[in-house]
């Protein structure tokens, strides 16, 4: 993977009958191209990863490789089964994933910590595609503590992490507890500036998926030395970022990319329901009234 980046943890698109819609997916792989995003994550937690088969998440990949452009793909990898986890490694690895993004396997909540971490020493020896560990602590049950995280980066398939549990303590504690070869994603976006200031690599964003070119304009500040301006894009864009992150996700995220024009078909995979019009009309306005209208560069 790039070692500095924006990577969308994607939606994944239906149609009608609530089928993975490979042309909307195109389109949506196409705007996070366009805003310079360096990779995305495909099936992962805004992606309703656990509601698509293992076949569905192995065919997103294969179909998503010729349509990504310069795009890192990552596919993410949330269940119990660690059989199951182990195919998708190597699935990941035929269609040319550069990285899994995976989680504690999370039905086992009353698992002990060695039974988790044991768990995950065996994907690491299987799996022939790098490996990044996910602490969602909200989704799984479980936190990885920075023993933990370290422990598994003596692993030599550990590529490193993301953390979307939005502690600040655990920026300087993770990067503490693994190696700089090792890369870093926060989760939370609301911490991009302070997790780059802790040495982080950047995000996997939700976020992005509706604002992907103002948060790679932020890093694109960093990386080319104007800290002052990324601190006037972050102030400009954070008040967007609350207003992404407090709607129900990803039912919120696939609302707005509908109103967009990104999304043709905003529809989901119960259990999960739409989001309220009202709210996704008042975070719309937001986002327009301090960002601007998006130019989506897809002919639209």
């Amino acid at each position: 993977m790039k070692r500095f980046g924006v990577y969308p943890a994607s939606v994944t698109p239906f149609d009608g009958k609530g089928r993975v819609d490979m042309a909307q997916m195109a389109k949506l792989l196409a705007w996070f191209e366009a805003a310079g995003c360096a990779g995305v994550v495909l099936a992962g937690t805004n992606g309703e990863g656990p509601s698509l088969s293992a076949g569905e998440k192995r065919d997103l990949l294969r179909d998503s490789a010729n349509l990504a452009g310069g795009l890192e793909l990552v596919l993410g990898i949330a269940t119990p089964s660690l059989d199951e986890a182990t195919w998708l490694t190597k699935q990941a690895a035929t269609y040319g994933a550069s990285a899994v993004l995976v989680m504690a396997p999370s039905y086992f909540r009353a698992a002990p910590e060695e039974g988790v971490l044991a768990w995950f020493e065996a994907l690491l020896a299987a799996s022939p595609t790098p490996v990044l560990v996910y602490n969602f602590p909200k989704m799984t049950g479980f936190t990885f503590s920075p023993e933990a995280m370290g422990r598994l980066a003596g692993h030599p398939n550990f590529l490193g992490l993301k953390d979307s549990s939005g502690e600040g303590a655990n920026l300087a504690l993770y990067r503490a507890a693994v190696s700089d070869d090792h890369v870093l994603y926060v989760g939370d976006e609301t911490l991009l500036l302070d997790a780059i200031d802790a040495g982080w690599s950047g995000t996997i964003s939700g976020a992005s998926n509706v604002i992907p070119q103002w948060l790679v304009g932020v890093l694109s500040a960093i990386a080319s030395g104007n800290r002052e301006t990324a601190e006037a894009r972050f102030s400009l864009t954070r008040p967007c970022i609350e207003a992404i992150r407090s709607l129900p996700q990803p039912p919120g995220n696939k609302a707005l990319l509908h109103r967009l024009g990104v999304l043709s078909n905003p529809g989901l995979r119960l259990p999960l329901l739409e989001a309220d019009k009202a709210r996704v009309d008042a975070v719309a306005d937001l986002i327009r009234e301090r960002l601007g209208e998006p130019r989506l560069g897809l002919g639209t």
